[in-house]
């Protein structure tokens, strides 16, 4: 963490005025209550964390739920609702709630909830639905033990209910996990930490969460999702403000405590800034990826998809949307570089931007014809809006027809669930990031699950192969094993194009030194968090 000598007063005086301009002077906190307010990465829109991966999604199912079980700092899987214990054949899993467990409603949380919600993450997820193939059966034995059969051994059973990022399994209450994993649900009641307050939540412009008295943490301390949530402030308001330098204004006055996503450029100005500190809290970082449509014209042509690929230069999409190398790297491992997993087989080109002549060889002999990609490019992300732009003129260079069509994120959020074609509202092409934590295994990387249509993540690739290697994987009986099964499927997956990786990054977060307690994490955590006045 790191705190500088100086403030940008003239800027801040200048730039505060804007905030009550455009109608984004923040509301005064209620009366003795303690208030910490912080800018995310985007607007939330969408509030159920197990119909959609985005991560303002899973941000608000950390505030209002719980996991039976969590991931530490170490990578190591903790109790958090529950604790367990394994019969010896490893068939059987019995998971017995601690005390205390109730929702936000005042009803207890029993067995009958969990298993209700495991099913319905298991039907959405790709490491959930990994294990539901192994899964015979889930039943209560009474309200506090749920015991989980399988139909052989799997050794990453703990680990998939100890997923952090998207999609985490969140227990909720069983009549809200019955609804269809297709629709969304229609409330927001939890047993986590905080409680959102639904009255005043605006889509779009401000999420607003109260402590939840009746919540019994647990006594280890915080570290990432495990460990005890204890919650120190009254409550966490999530502010929308258009622009980054109205952020960096409000961040300065102490209009806001935390700012979740600095942009590069300007990051030597709030270090600069006094009584702010700055730290990268995803030490795994992000990948950043392009995701092509594999249901529709061009890209059900694997020639097409291979053009594109080939077109990408990681080293032009990392400098325009981070800019500073220390700030990211160039990869062409799927399974994140610095990791077990990592290799380059199959992405060279990629990583070193030397497809290009390639790319145009290949889309002249695919037989193209000119159809346009629609590409979808979100403009309110700084981590997102940058991308499509320098990937649009690549593929332009390489001989196709792009149409860059600007939206909000969270409007590219619902498209891409449009199995339609681009002509009736579909798209071909899209763009985003995922925490390192998402993509680190073939398990929990969305992009090379092969069951297209029915079951796998946005762009729908069908890939047998793909299915059969990530079943090796889950199968695999030491390190060695599972190293090449993951090389095996990257080069498969970089053949068929299942998705393009386009380098890794890192991202500052800043806050107010009146905060004390921010944890690291895959996700940012608001629970461990002090504030003084």
């Amino acid at each position: 963490m790191t705190v500088h000598p100086f403030r940008n007063r003239a800027f801040r005086a200048a730039a505060l005025p804007a905030l009550a301009a455009l109608g984004l002077a923040l509301a005064a906190p209620m009366a003795d209550a303690q208030t910490l307010r912080a800018v995310k990465h985007s607007a939330l829109r969408v509030l159920d964390p197990i119909m959609t991966t985005a991560y303002m999604s899973r941000n608000h199912g950390y505030m209002i739920f719980d996991t039976l079980v969590a991931m530490d700092s170490g990578f190591n899987v903790q109790p958090q609702m529950a604790s367990w214990e394994i019969s010896d054949d490893k068939l059987t899993y019995r998971f017995t709630l601690r005390d205390g467990l109730v929702f936000h409603d005042g009803a207890p949380v029993t067995s009958t909830d969990v298993i209700a919600s495991l099913k319905r993450w298991g039907e959405r997820d790709g490491m959930g639905q990994k294990l539901m193939t192994f899964v015979a059966d889930m039943q209560p034995d009474g309200d506090k033990v749920m015991v989980m059969t399988l139909k052989e051994p799997y050794g990453l059973v703990l680990d998939s209910l100890a997923k952090p990022s998207s999609n985490v399994p969140f227990i909720m209450p069983a009549r809200i996990a019955s609804t269809p994993s297709t629709e969304p649900i229609p409330e927001q009641i939890g047993s986590g930490p905080f409680r959102f307050v639904d009255a005043e939540f605006q889509p779009g412009v401000v999420a607003v969460y109260e402590k939840f008295e009746g919540y019994v943490p647990r006594s280890e301390p915080a570290s990432w999702a495990a460990g005890g949530k204890v919650v120190n402030v009254d409550r966490v308001e999530w502010v929308v403000m258009p622009d980054d330098q109205t952020k960096l204004a409000a961040l300065q006055s102490g209009e806001i405590d935390y700012w979740e996503d600095v942009p590069a450029d300007l990051l030597p100005i709030v270090q600069a800034t006094p009584d702010v500190e700055t730290k990268i809290l995803n030490e795994l970082g992000f990948q950043t990826i392009f995701r092509p449509n594999h249901l529709y014209a061009p890209f059900d042509n694997k020639m097409v998809r291979q053009a594109a690929m080939m077109a990408i230069n990681q080293k032009d999409v990392l400098d325009a949307l981070v800019g500073n190398p220390d700030l990211y790297q160039t990869c062409a491992a799927m399974f994140v570089c610095g990791t077990p997993l990592e290799t380059e087989v199959g992405g060279v080109e990629v990583r070193d931007g030397t497809g290009m002549e390639k790319a145009r060889a290949l889309l002249k002999e695919s037989g193209y014809d000119g159809t346009p990609i629609v590409f979808m490019h979100p403009t309110d992300v700084s981590t997102l809006r940058t991308q499509p732009v320098v990937v649009a003129q690549a593929l332009r260079d390489a001989g196709f027809t792009v149409d860059l069509q600007a939206m909000d994120w969270q409007t590219l959020v619902g498209r891409r669930a449009s199995q339609e074609p681009p002509a009736n509202g579909g798209w071909n092409a899209f763009i985003t990031n995922w925490v390192g934590a998402d993509v680190f295994n073939p398990i929990t990387n969305n992009m090379v699950n092969g069951k297209g249509p029915q079951g796998g993540w946005f762009g729908w690739p069908t890939m047998d192969v793909a299915e059969k290697l990530r079943d090796d994987y889950a199968r695999a009986g030491s390190p060695e094993e599972q190293k090449k099964i993951a090389a095996d499927l990257q080069a498969f997956a970089y053949d068929e194009v299942m998705y393009v990786p386009l380098g890794q990054y890192n991202v500052t977060t800043a806050w107010s030194s009146k905060l004390e307690g921010v944890l690291d994490g895959p996700a940012p955590f608001f629970w461990n968090i002090s504030k003084s006045e």
